[in-house]
């Protein structure tokens, strides 16, 4: 056990959210030029951090899939000062005011985008989400409490003093980004029963995570980030253009949660389709898990070595965060919106088709955080859907839902103002 105070800590996170939440948009928008400016400063600082996180976890075993999550090399800090700056052109989320109205006593009243208050995130491997959390809270007022995975200890702390360092330049208190600078299990726990000072819990991690915090948080925890998505490739699909898509889904960045686990393909294509799909994503290094019927179509030409293999009991309830994709043939849209409903985690699903009909029945019915028209399942991002960034993917259903971005860190309050009203 470490000897620092996570009580106290926790409490100048609180305190110091007490003037964020006072601070102007200006103000918060300078701290994150601030933040862009320092990460670009301070590369060659923080990717020695993480060169330090990546000996140790392939000295402990971790597969290419964790390393690529964990990595932050210069072309990813560079990347990571650019979302920020994404940030400054965004309006202030609590500069919103809606449902105005005078009642017919004389009472006007209006409710008031605020912040929630301070976010406690947990999340794993990738640094990147300390970035991520730290300008979304600046930019919403909000403060935030941060306990990272052991593996990437050294490049959290190398970010989150990047991080107290704008805030500093900015006027604001640095306390406003806290890291819990340890990776004792035990401090997770003691974390959740900080009701006093955290107001939100936001795991980013597996289920085992997410099961633990809904268990023991005495605040609310919003869950989300496992995906097992979904293509459905129709009869009525344009064949001579989804196998980009697909490749896109789950070729790109096969480790994130937005990343293609399953693909189902009508009977009526599937001959022409999985042939030409498996020789694709083949040279791509993609292991392929599939039906017994997906299996006898494609084992004459691609069952040796092991590449193509009859699906098992679990693996279409995998988020394979891998190079590996489900396959299954199924008769119809019916039967794909049952496969879907039966192991998709409710994150990202989607159908390729040129039948608007049969689209809109799919969109309807689906009931996922994110629905596709034939598009990648990458797109479930808070960057590329014009949020800025996310601080996690919601697969919930009250409060939140998608990609958190500004908006969704912020609460309302009623503001109503009388002229010396009494309530008769």
């Amino acid at each position: 056990m470490s000897d620092f105070d996570l009580h106290a800590l926790a409490a100048a996170t609180r305190g110091a959210w007490k003037t964020l939440k006072r601070s102007t948009h200006a103000q918060r928008n300078a701290a994150l030029a601030a933040l862009a400016d320092t990460l670009i400063a301070q590369t060659e600082v923080i990717a020695a951090a993480n060169a330090q996180d990546l000996a140790a976890a392939a000295e402990a075993g971790l597969d290419a899939a964790m390393l690529d999550r964990l990595r932050l090399d210069a072309p990813r800090i560079d990347a990571l000062a650019a979302d920020v700056r994404s940030l400054l052109d965004l309006p202030d989320p609590l500069a919103v005011r809606f449902d105005e109205r005078v009642l017919a006593n004389g009472l006007r009243l209006h409710r008031r985008r605020v912040p929630i208050g301070v976010l406690g995130v947990i999340y794993e491997s990738r640094p990147n989400v300390t970035i991520d959390v730290a300008a979304l809270a600046i930019k919403s007022g909000n403060a935030a409490l941060l306990r990272g995975g052991k593996e990437s200890l050294r490049s959290n702390r190398a970010l989150a003093d990047c991080v107290r360092a704008a805030l500093i330049t900015a006027g604001l208190p640095a306390d406003a980004l806290a890291l819990v600078p340890s990776s004792d299990r035990a401090h997770v726990l003691e974390l959740l029963r900080l009701d006093a000072s955290i107001d939100l819990i936001i795991p980013r991690g597996g289920a085992s995570l997410h099961a633990f915090c809904r268990e023991h948080a005495r605040m609310p925890v919003i869950t989300g980030g496992i995906g097992i998505c979904h293509l459905y490739i129709d009869d009525r699909a344009d064949l001579d253009r989804v196998i980009a898509v697909i490749r896109n889904a789950k070729v790109q960045r096969p480790t994130v949660c937005n990343a293609l686990d399953s693909v189902l393909v009508h009977r009526g294509v599937a001959a022409r389709v999985l042939p030409e799909l498996v020789r694709t994503l083949t040279d791509d290094g993609v292991q392929f898990r599939v039906d017994i019927d997906s299996f006898a179509i494609l084992e004459p030409q691609f069952a040796t070595g092991m590449r193509v293999q009859l699906a098992g009991p679990q693996d279409f309830d995998t988020e394979w965060l891998s190079l590996t994709l489900g396959i299954r043939i199924v008769d119809d849209l019916d039967a794909a919106v049952a496969h879907i409903d039966a192991h998709s985690s409710g994150h990202s699903d989607g159908i390729l088709s040129e039948d608007a009909e049969r689209a809109r029945d799919f969109l309807e019915r689906v009931d996922s955080a994110a629905v596709y028209w034939n598009a990648s399942t990458r797109f479930t991002d808070g960057g590329q859907l014009g949020l800025g960034a996310e601080v996690a993917v919601s697969t919930q259903r009250i409060h939140a839902r998608g990609p958190m971005g500004l908006e969704e860190l912020t609460s309302y309050k009623w503001v109503i103002a009388g002229d010396y009203h009494s309530r008769r």
